[in-house]
């Protein structure tokens, strides 16, 4: 007879072997962060380092043994151990400990909330995060927290809301307003808390007035042709005699992306010599085939189309001019062909080839007499950057033009090449330099990991290397919503998590 089977309750393991270094080593870079010192990184690999080590560590000293950990650093680690130990503390708290504090009921709620704290794959490892008691971190997750439990409330906090409410509940934890707030940027840099930019949510709607109206008979439409369009080398002077021949309405100014777009300009301005502009939801980038292999060749291709996809205009077509015999270009044919397909197919772009700049002009002088058939009869109304359109009229096949337009100095500004980058964009241009990252696919990781920093925080929580491997297999791209796949996540996180060559 088979021995009966006993069925128990397995001891839990801890969830950290080592949380007090944990704790101590992301306080240190926290705070190193939030002056803007180099040391942030110095603590970062040792934290990285400390996470993959399944053993308990009894003292700072015993941490050498580990990657990344120096003499200095384990200095400070003995030195803030006797400290915490003199103040009656424990050095390795037990699972129960853990327990309790993970069953204390709010922060459980707060790490539950899909808006407020996105959930990290796997949060339960060993590298999940746990606000102190009595912490500027924990007391903005509890407010974020109620706010968004309100009925009457907005389920968001504005910063000045948030120190003016920790001043009233927890006054130690909350800075001056002008002063950095190292609990906030830690909850950023974790995720556990979005920052949006729309200071126009709490503003009574009807309150808001267009910038700029244009009545129908108030505006004519009018092509804008890029100066680059119009000098070197080439057929380029022949394009303006060829719109000039066929009495196409244009003006030629600098446009910072994109060859063509067209104005609706006011008739009767108030200053004849500024007259005001609002940007159509159309735009053309011309490409000759001989231009088109080189922009492949050198990376332009793939930068011009990112840019113009966040351009703030709708309607994007690619205009591929013939040039000579394809056999005499740099690239084969079928390259070109597959290049042209993926525009129009992956990207979304609307792709018209053309013989030669005669008829070139002519599809241009189309599009001009089309568009001012399209917008005959409607009032526009500009909109400020960033915000979208009209939902009704801007996507699919409507009847109806995009009437709430951008300013032309608002879009031109918007598209400078070399201005002032966010980290996200930069961060979205780093991505797209990994081989089978196209701009698709770089906007929707950056829509899940804003910055490099959250990335990396991502990978630090995840409890093997294997997890790690499969972090961004999952997110989804593209207007089809298809994964990324685990071999551009493996590659993506041998990337920013191994020292060893990509394979």
């Amino acid at each position: 007879m088979a021995a009966p089977v006993r069925l128990g309750r397995k001891r839990p393991l801890p969830v950290c072997p080592n949380p007090l270094f944990v704790r101590w080593l992301t306080e240190w870079r926290d705070e190193a962060a939030s002056r803007g010192r180099r040391t942030q990184f110095v603590f970062q690999k040792a934290l990285r380092s400390l996470r993959r080590y399944p053993l308990p560590l009894r003292s700072g000293k015993e941490a050498k043994i580990l990657l990344h950990f120096g003499d200095g650093l384990c200095r400070m680690l003995d030195q803030r151990l006797q400290q915490h130990r003199s103040s009656g503390g424990d050095h390795a708290p037990d699972s129960s400990e853990a327990k309790s504090s993970a069953q204390e009921g709010p922060l459980a709620e707060v790490q539950d909330l899909p808006m407020l704290v996105p959930a990290q794959p796997k949060a339960g490892g060993s590298g999940s995060y746990w606000p102190a008691r009595h912490s500027g971190a924990r007391a903005v997750l509890l407010l974020l927290y109620r706010e968004h439990l309100n009925p009457s409330g907005r389920s968001f906090l504005t910063k000045e809301e948030l120190l003016q409410r920790c001043a009233q509940k927890a006054p130690g934890v909350a800075p001056g307003s002008a002063r950095p707030w190292p609990a906030l940027r830690s909850l950023l840099y974790r995720n556990l808390v979005l920052r949006t930019h729309q200071p126009a949510s709490g503003i009574n709607e009807g309150s808001v007035q267009p910038l700029l109206e244009l009545r129908p008979g108030e505006y004519r439409v009018l092509l804008c042709v890029d100066v680059g369009e119009t000098k070197g080398a080439g057929h380029r002077p022949e394009l303006i005699r060829q719109l000039q021949r066929l009495h196409v309405t244009h003006t030629v100014r600098k446009l910072h992306v994109g060859d063509f777009v067209w104005v609706a300009q006011e008739t009767r301005p108030r200053d004849p010599a500024i007259p005001k502009e609002l940007v159509l939801d159309h735009i053309v980038e011309r490409k000759r085939l001989d231009d088109l292999c080189s922009s492949i060749i050198d990376g332009r291709f793939r930068e011009q189309k990112f840019r113009l996809k966040r351009c703030g205009l709708g309607h994007r077509v690619y205009l591929v001019e013939e040039h000579g015999s394809v056999h005499n270009l740099s690239l084969p044919e079928s390259t070109l062909r597959q290049a042209v397909t993926n525009t129009q197919v992956v990207d979304g772009f609307f792709v018209k080839r053309t013989a030669d700049i005669k008829e070139s002009a002519a599809y241009l002088a189309l599009l001009t007499r089309g568009l001012e058939s399209l917008y005959q009869g409607h009032t526009l109304r500009s909109r400020p950057w960033g915000i979208p359109g009209d939902p009704e009229s801007g996507a699919g096949p409507s009847p109806n033009p995009l009437c709430s337009l951008l300013t032309f100095n608002d879009f031109n500004a918007g598209a400078i090449k070399n201005k002032a980058q966010s980290v996200r964009e930069v961060f979205a241009r780093q991505l797209m330099q990994v081989r089978g990252v196209s701009g698709e696919k770089a906007a929707a990781l950056v829509d899940r990991y804003s910055t490099p920093a959250s990335l990396l925080a991502a990978y630090d929580a995840c409890a093997t290397p294997k997890e790690q491997e499969m972090l961004l297999s999952t997110v989804k791209c593209g207007r089809l919503q298809r994964n990324l796949g685990p071999a551009l996540s493996r590659t993506l996180s041998q990337l920013y998590c191994s020292y060893s060559p990509l394979t």
